[in-house]
C-alpha cells in the first residue's frame, strides 16, 4: 500500500496542476481547457510511474527487452491516432478532450501490463472525475470567459 500512496502522489498533483493551468486557459477562451489539460498531466504521470516502477521484475540487460521502450513506443503511436480525432471547423477545435482521452486510457494499459494494478485504477477514476465533473466547470468558466480588451488608440495601427 506505501507503494501505491507512493505513486498516488505524483498522479494527484500532476492533475491537480493540469487543471490549474486548464483553467487558465478556458478563462482565456482558449480551446483546450480543463479535461484536456488535466487528462495530459495524468496520463503523463502515469506513463512516467509505469517507465519507472512496472517492469521491476524484469533482468536488467536482457537481451532484446526493454520495456520503457515498448512504453515510448505506445505513447508515440497512440499520439498520432489522438491527432487523427482532432479538427478545426469555422476557427473552432474539436476533439481535443477525445485525444486527451485517448491518451490518458493508453496510459492506464500501459500502467496495468507493467503491473501497476492500484494505480492504474486510481487514475482511471480520476479520469472518468476529470471528463465528468469539469465539464460543468467549463460550462460556468465558458459563459464568464475574460472579454476582449478594447484596443488603445495607436494598437494595430494600419
Amino acid at each position: 500500500m506505501d507503494d501505491f500512496l507512493n505513486q498516488l502522489g505524483p498522479v494527484a498533483l500532476a492533475l491537480v496542476l493540469g487543471i490549474l493551468v486548464g483553467a487558465e486557459r478556458e478563462w482565456q477562451g482558449k480551446p483546450a481547457g480543463m479535461r484536456t489539460h488535466a487528462l495530459i498531466a495524468v496520463g503523463a504521470a502515469l506513463f512516467v510511474l509505469a517507465g519507472r516502477y512496472g517492469f521491476g521484475g524484469i533482468e536488467p540487460g536482457t537481451p532484446g527487452v526493454d520495456p520503457a521502450r515498448i512504453a515510448a513506443q505506445v505513447v508515440t503511436g497512440v499520439g498520432f491516432l489522438g491527432a487523427g480525432v482532432i479538427f478545426f471547423h469555422r476557427n473552432l477545435v474539436y476533439g481535443m478532450t477525445t485525444a486527451a482521452s485517448i491518451w490518458s486510457v493508453t496510459a492506464i494499459a500501459v500502467a496495468c501490463a507493467a503491473g501497476l494494478y492500484w494505480i492504474a485504477v486510481a487514475v482511471a477514476v480520476m479520469h472518468l472525475l476529470v471528463v465528468a465533473g469539469l465539464a460543468p466547470v467549463e460550462d460556468w468558466l465558458a459563459k464568464h470567459v475574460r472579454p476582449e480588451r478594447p484596443k488603445k488608440p495607436g494598437d494595430g495601427g494600419g
